[in-house]
């Protein structure tokens, strides 16, 4: 499709959503939607680059914004003050031709990948903690999804980057990595199941193309045929 004609939305505005957004302002996309519920604090302003000090306390919907329209005011901006949730996310998705995610808890990353499968919206995923980020892209057809590699949510003992910490430069490869592959995808290019690894200590940045898990529930055996509440909550927190 023409970027012009793209309408792309980014679930997440923090460290990966941010320069993400930026990009895909400035990358010519017709139609950007935001989605997030929090406010801007200050131990946020190492890493999210659309914010300043004058946006603490003020919501990242209404901060990432006016920041984005003073660099593209060509771009249609669609703000959703939420976070994405079990209701309504495959009619949220749906609206729009690539989905970005870059959220900080396990439950909204596989409600997500669960909503765009039904949806048959692409998707392409974000993670960062410490010095580790990945980004995957799921294509339309949806196989291989984020489910063949990270399978389910965690049941305990795993670490998000609001318990384990961030590097603030690293997070700004890994989203330069999802705005690589949204982009691809926006552009037609064979980029679906394409992941990409980066280990910010030693500078190694990896991509390659990953199979598909037999017996996947979401792409495989398609087990999951709807958004159910109780999928999305673990004692690593809920949606």
């Amino acid at each position: 499709m023409r970027r012009a004609d793209a309408k792309v939305l980014v679930v997440g505005l923090g460290g990966l959503g941010c320069p993400v957004a930026w990009t895909m302002a400035l990358s010519g996309v017709g139609v950007l939607g935001l989605c997030d519920d929090d406010d801007v604090q200050l131990t946020n302003l190492h890493r999210q680059i659309l914010y300043g000090a004058g946006d603490v306390g003020v919501s990242k919907i209404e901060a990432a914004s006016r920041a984005l329209r003073a660099m593209a005011p060509s771009v249609e901006l669609r703000p959703h003050a939420t976070r994405l949730v079990p209701e309504g996310a495959v009619e949220l998705v749906s609206g729009y031709d690539i989905v970005i995610e870059g959220t900080d808890n396990f439950a909204t990353k596989f409600l997500t990948a669960d909503a765009c499968a039904l949806a048959r919206v692409p998707v392409v995923h974000g993670s960062a903690v410490r010095w580790v980020g990945t980004a995957l892209a799921v294509g339309m057809r949806g196989r291989p999804c984020y489910r063949c590699i990270f399978e389910d949510l965690p049941t305990g003992g795993s670490l998000g980057c609001a318990e384990a910490g961030v590097m603030g430069p690293m997070v700004g490869v890994v989203a330069a990595a999802q705005a690589d592959l949204a982009l691809g995808l926006v552009d037609g290019r064979d980029v679906a199941g394409q992941l990409v690894t980066f280990d910010g200590r030693t500078g190694d940045l990896r991509r390659r193309t990953v199979a598909a898990r037999a017996g996947c529930p979401l792409c495989g055996s398609q087990t999951i045929h709807n958004i159910d509440a109780a999928r999305y909550s673990s004692p690593t927190g809920a949606y």
